[in-house]
This record gives structure tokens, C-alpha cells and sequence, in this order.
């Protein structure tokens, strides 16, 4: 066994508590201290987590604790503060949850702050670590589906929600490609008062380097999964191939048909599965700088400039290349100019949510 890094974990909504769970449980991590501004919820956790030192100020308890791994599942208008605590303990590396940001400005700033004090990050796009999602990933490597046209996403939830988890694992059965440009549109302004404020449904296209095109469609005008029964996971992941395609249901196993035939499997989200995998990647990657976290921040970042740039798309009209050379606020900017015009639904169920 390696060194044992500690950490600190700040937020301890469900999130949080995944994460300090995962890092309890792991033989590589000790929980040295826990922060939250319900004290109800700090005392609670605490006693599950080896009764490490709490607090409600985080910066406080991370300048005095110095943590390996600063962590946080805090609301996502918190992401540069948290980043600048984190860099300021001296962490080695900041674990986070999506999105990166909630502009390109932004992101351009927690970037920068990365870079200049050499500290390693991660994002939570853990979904990856599925049985099902792998399942996928190892059809595409097989050649099974000859040569890779096409890679898309659907997802019912909003952007700021779900679209990054579309896009990181999008690009991950694209062999990471670069982006080179994208296009897009936009509908309903309901969700821009959210506090993962975002358009009721965006949907654009990507091109990539390697011809690869990306079709990705997040929201209100999604396609129903009525494979899977809950509507957070009516999410759908796939390549397509000159042979065949494959795709991941988030909430719902994984198929594909190739000459073969076809083929199906299990699998569904699992926080208990998919978190010890993700921190012991942690680990590894603290251990040896050459093993990589699938889930690292530049390759969320490169997700992030695509998500903004088919917001500026909606703003802009037409294409938008990448990458992008300079930040902006592009939720304030949709709500300048969206449309009123209410989101039209693609199935009943997203009325809840979206009303219609």
C-alpha cells in the first residue's frame, strides 16, 4: 500500500457524503476533517466518518488542516471560491462535482489558478465507471461497429445538470478527439432562474477533428428512454458506426447491434459502485503523475468550452469554433436575449419539471 493521503470534504449534502464515504472506506485516504454550514448535518456525518474535525468555515479548517485532497459538493455558483481555498491549503488536488463553472470566464479563471500552482484536479463525471458504460467503451475498441461516424447524447434534465455528463463520455467513445466547432439552439427560459441555471432545451452538433460528428440534445425536448423508468436517468449514450452502433442507458443497461447480431446487457447507476473506483484512481494518480485520472479537470474543461460554446451558438447564430480564445458570461447573456416562447415537451412526464 502506498502513502495514505488526507482529506478534506466540504459539503455533506448527498454528494458530499458520497464522496467522504468512498474516501472512509478506501485503505489509501483518511478523513481528516469535514465542513458544512448545518451543524446538524456535520455532527451527523462525523460520527459516520471517524469523528475527524469539523467546521462550518472551510477555508479556515483547509488552511489549518493542509489537506493532500481538498473535495467539495457545494452549490455550483461556490466553484471559484472553493478552487482558491483548495490551491491555498496547499492541496495536491481538488475533487469537485459538475459543472466546472457556470461560464466560460469562469472556467477560464479555475484553469488558470490550476495551472499556475501546479494542482491536479478532478470531476465528479463518475458515471463512467458503470459496468454498462464500459461495456460500450469496449465495443467501440473492439472495431465491432467499423469505422466511428457518429457519437450522441440525450438527456431530460438541464444542462447545467447533465449536459458535461453527456459530453465527457461522448468524447470518451470518440477517443478523446479535439472539438473543433460546434452549432446549436435553444428553447424556454424557465430553468434560467435555477441555480444550475440553463436553457429548458439546448441541442446542437459537434465536429470533430477525426470527422466524428456529435449530436447531443439536453432538456425539455429530449427524447423520452422509455426503457428506463426514472426520469433523471432517461439518459442515452452511443456511438455509431459504418457496422452497427452501441449505447449506454443510464438508467437502463446498454445494447448494440453489430454483423454479428445483437446483444444486450444490465447496469444502472450506482453511487456504491461507481465512487471507490473513482477515488482509487485519485490515489494513483497522486501516487504516479503519468496515471492520469480518466475524470481530470482539462479534459472536463475541453467538455466545458464545448457546453459554452453552443450556448454561444443560441446567442450568436450559426457556428462557433473552438477553442474558445476568450470567457464571457453566457447564462447572463441568455437571459438578455432567449426567447419567452414557452418550451414545447417532447413526452408528458417532463412536465413536471418543465410545465407545458
Amino acid at each position: 500500500m502506498g502513502e495514505k493521503y488526507r482529506v478534506v470534504v466540504v459539503g455533506l449534502g448527498k454528494r458530499g457524503m458520497h464522496h467522504a464515504t468512498a474516501f472512509h472506506a478506501s485503505d489509501r485516504f483518511e478523513v481528516v476533517g469535514i465542513c458544512d454550514i448545518d451543524t446538524s448535518r456535520l455532527e451527523a456525518a462525523a460520527a459516520q466518518l471517524g469523528n475527524p474535525r469539523t467546521s462550518t468555515d472551510a477555508a479556515t479548517l483547509a488552511k489549518e488542516l493542509k489537506p493532500d485532497v481538498f473535495c467539495f459538493a457545494t452549490l455550483p455558483n461556490l466553484r471559484l471560491d472553493m478552487i482558491r481555498i483548495g490551491v491555498e491549503s496547499g492541496a495536491k488536488l481538488i475533487a469537485f462535482e459538475k459543472p466546472i463553472a457556470l461560464s466560460s470566464a469562469e472556467a477560464m479563471e479555475i484553469k488558470k489558478l490550476l495551472d499556475d500552482n501546479g494542482v491536479k484536479a478532478v470531476v465528479s463525471h463518475q458515471h463512467r465507471y458503470g459496468e454498462h458504460y464500459k461495456k460500450v467503451k469496449e465495443i467501440i475498441d473492439s472495431g465491432a461497429l467499423g469505422r466511428i461516424h457518429t457519437v450522441y447524447g440525450t438527456a431530460t434534465g438541464w444542462m447545467m445538470h447533465v449536459l458535461s455528463h453527456l459530453i465527457d463520455y461522448m468524447r470518451w467513445y470518440n477517443d478523446y478527439a479535439e472539438a473543433e466547432w460546434v452549432m446549436a439552439q435553444a428553447a424556454g427560459r424557465g430553468k434560467l432562474s435555477d441555480i444550475h441555471a440553463s436553457p429548458d432545451y439546448i441541442a446542437g452538433v459537434i465536429h470533430f477533428a477525426n470527422g466524428v460528428h456529435g449530436i447531443v440534445e439536453c432538456g425539455a425536448g429530449a427524447p423520452d428512454v422509455p426503457e428506463v423508468d426514472y426520469w433523471w436517468r432517461k439518459n442515452r449514450i452511443g456511438a455509431q458506426g459504418s457496422d452497427g452502433f452501441a449505447e449506454v442507458l443510464t438508467g437502463g443497461g446498454w445494447r448494440a447491434v453489430t454483423k454479428t447480431g445483437s446483444s444486450s446487457g444490465e447496469g444502472n447507476m450506482d453511487y456504491a459502485h461507481d465512487m471507490p473506483p473513482y477515488v482509487q484512481d485519485i490515489a494513483e494518480w497522486l501516487d504516479d503523475d503519468s496515471k492520469v485520472h480518466p475524470c481530470n479537470f482539462d479534459s472536463a474543461y475541453k467538455g466545458h468550452e464545448i457546453m459554452m460554446a453552443m450556448c454561444r451558438s443560441v446567442l450568436e447564430g450559426g457556428q462557433v469554433a473552438l477553442p474558445l480564445t476568450t470567457g464571457m458570461d453566457e447564462i447572463q447573456a441568455l437571459r438578455e436575449k432567449l426567447s419567452d416562447k414557452p418550451v414545447i415537451l417532447s413526452f408528458p412526464e417532463s412536465a413536471k419539471e418543465y410545465g407545458g
